[in-house]
């Protein structure tokens, strides 16, 4: 006996209604299943996002946060209380001696990366507060004698008792910094107008300098390798002064072309004319058009200094013509001459470069590598010239501080950046400084005096906070939309890096690291630990942390942190989106096992 509905055109309503809801069902768990790939696949990693997620209301459905299971890191040996990862001198050895490339960024690949803490020196205490850093540091903090053995006279700097002294001596200047740089201003009267704000010091010692520079309104980045010479970079950092772990030998610094105002070598000790001029190309790259390139040292004066530079007064007159011969094809002139001192200046159009020809030395770059490129990127025995659809030269810009909030021409070079875009941030920033002064209100103080934004855009962050008494080292991501010319042309400092990889410092550099949704930016290469511990390594005993982000991943960042010995506390936004919260954490201070018993 038949059922009723198994008649004819029953069975085909039936179907009727299950194909439909079927599919529905099928594309429902597809969702879902997309979804929660999206939140929960891989907990130890960060979700990918290209963008920085647009805040949404507090009314919205809040999505749970990633959960990851407590874990606590223990501490590394001793032997790593100056652990610079990529620059690690235990691993030269494996790396070639052309051109000193062995003191390049060599990172150890992920199954060697540390997943430890790195403990202070025995004795370490919280620093100098600036400005009396810029003079003296505690023995402990950094503790080496061979700059204060083999430099004595040259009055780098003086140990007495428990102190480091930085009386602003140098080897070109044994009369004090400030008597240099004087005459320097005088060669060069844009230092003091404002024209000149930016300037990098390659072979910086102890970065003395960039040191007298911020006195006179001048953002020095002051640069040199881990060598020999035992924590020249680590020695500025601890005054409070701008450095970062860095040489000229086969690939480009990781700055953007047309960047700084002026660059300065005293006696660095860099072959300026050896291998086809390379290095000076690159000096050409990142200096913006008509700013200055200055050298105290050999040749410079050969012909009162010779003597004492174990050569001849022939072969130094030869060396100073070579030079002057190889800056005027790369189209600079001799802007200015005294004692010591030599200041060359960068053409400030593009005439001369108009004048070179296909068999010109050094001959223009053809435009098969971008020439802001500069993360990992060989250095081209070629010249760069300057784009001419935007104003770079030096004297276009506004005078410092009025071009802090100008918005610059190259804005409209980043992938949706205009001038509205660039006021907005501004503005976006300096409500958020507000807000976090209320959090955390040693910002602003002299507690804090080294302080990173670890993912900008347009230097917003620093900009608000100009007026306070410390330097931001502003960083682009090398993977994100290059905005890091934007930040120099604002008269602010900077550099490119990838955050899956150390950055170029000593530890302990940093009194305060912010970022802002830098774990969901960089969801789909980086591994949330290893950036904490990154993080950790840089960042100085009792110093803070600012991390804005995604309320997804604020509580096993909280995890995470604690098990790095961190204190952190979520916070609202400046507008109390349930979306994104702020973590601010404070670094403990403890001292390793070893060196307690």
């Amino acid at each position: 006996m038949k059922k009723k509905d198994s008649k004819p055109g029953a069975y085909h309503d039936k179907r009727c209604r299950v194909v439909p809801m079927t599919l529905m069902v099928i594309a429902l768990c597809g969702i879902s299943f997309y979804l929660g790939g999206i939140y929960y696949s891989e907990k130890n990693r960060i979700v990918k996002k290209d963008a920085r997620p647009a805040v949404q209301s507090s009314k919205e459905t809040a999505v749970a946060s990633l959960q990851i299971k407590a874990v606590e890191f223990p501490e590394c040996s001793t032997d790593y209380q100056d652990f610079t990862p990529c620059t690690d001198p235990k691993r030269w050895r494996k790396y070639g001696n052309y051109r000193l490339s062995f003191m390049e960024r060599h990172c150890p690949p992920m199954n060697e990366r540390k997943e430890c803490l790195v403990p202070p020196p025995d004795g370490y205490k919280p620093p100098i507060r600036w400005p009396k850093s810029k003079d003296q540091c505690w023995y402990r903090n950094v503790p080496y004698d061979w700059i204060n053995n083999q430099k004595a006279n040259q009055h780098w700097l003086r140990k007495e008792g428990d102190r480091f002294f930085f009386p602003g001596g140098g080897t070109m200047f044994p009369n004090g910094v400030s008597v240099y740089v004087d005459l320097m201003q005088n060669l060069i009267p844009g230092m003091k107008d404002g024209t000149v704000r930016t300037a990098i010091d390659t072979g910086c010692g102890v970065a003395s300098w960039g040191g007298d520079l911020l006195d006179r309104g001048i953002l020095t980045v002051s640069l040199a390798p881990r060598d020999n010479h035992e924590a020249q970079v680590q020695f500025a950092l601890e005054r409070g002064i701008p450095a970062i772990l860095g040489i000229i030998s086969t690939q480009r610094l990781p700055f953007p072309s047309n960047s700084f105002d002026m660059a300065h070598c005293s006696r660095c000790l860099i072959p300026w004319t050896e291998f086809d001029g390379i290095y000076l190309l690159e000096i050409h790259r990142i200096l913006r058009p008509g700013g200055f390139w200055v050298l105290s040292g050999p040749p410079v004066n050969y012909e009162n200094r010779w003597r004492g530079w174990n050569t001849t007064v022939e072969e130094q007159k030869a060396d100073f013509d070579k030079l002057k011969k190889l800056l005027t094809s790369m189209c600079f002139k001799l802007y200015n001459k005294k004692d010591d001192i030599a200041v060359w200046q960068k053409s400030a159009d593009n005439s001369c470069y108009d004048q070179l020809t296909a068999s010109s030395y050094p001959a223009k770059c053809d435009d098969s590598m971008d020439p802001d490129s500069a993360w990992y990127t060989p250095l081209r025995t070629c010249l760069t010239i300057p784009s001419q659809t935007y104003k770079l030269g030096l004297t276009s810009a506004p005078k410092w501080p009025d071009r802090l909030r100008v918005p610059p021409e190259r804005t409209s070079t980043v992938p949706g950046g205009n001038s509205g875009g660039f006021k907005h941030d501004d503005s976006k920033w300096k409500v958020r400084i507000k807000h976090y002064k209320t959090l955390l209100p040693a910002l602003g103080s002299d507690k804090i005096r080294n302080v990173m934004d670890m993912n900008t855009l347009y230097g917003g962050f620093a900009a608000a906070l100009i007026s306070s008494p410390l330097w931001v080292m502003n960083v682009v991501s090398s993977y994100g939309p290059n905005s890091l010319g934007v930040v120099y042309d604002r008269g602010l400092i900077g550099m490119y890096h990838d955050w899956c990889e150390p950055f170029s410092t000593y530890p302990r550099t940093y009194d305060l690291l912010h970022l802002d949704g830098l774990f969901t930016a960089e969801s789909h290469r980086c591994e949330m630990k290893y950036v904490l511990l990154e993080m950790d390594r840089i960042l100085r005993p009792d110093g803070y942390a600012i991390i804005r982000e995604s309320s997804y991943f604020l509580d096993a960042i909280a995890t995470i942190a604690k098990g790095m010995r961190w204190n952190c506390n979520k916070h609202s936004t400046e507008y109390n989106l349930d979306k994104e919260k702020v973590l601010i954490c404070q670094k403990k201070l403890w001292y390793a096992k070893q060196s307690q018993q």
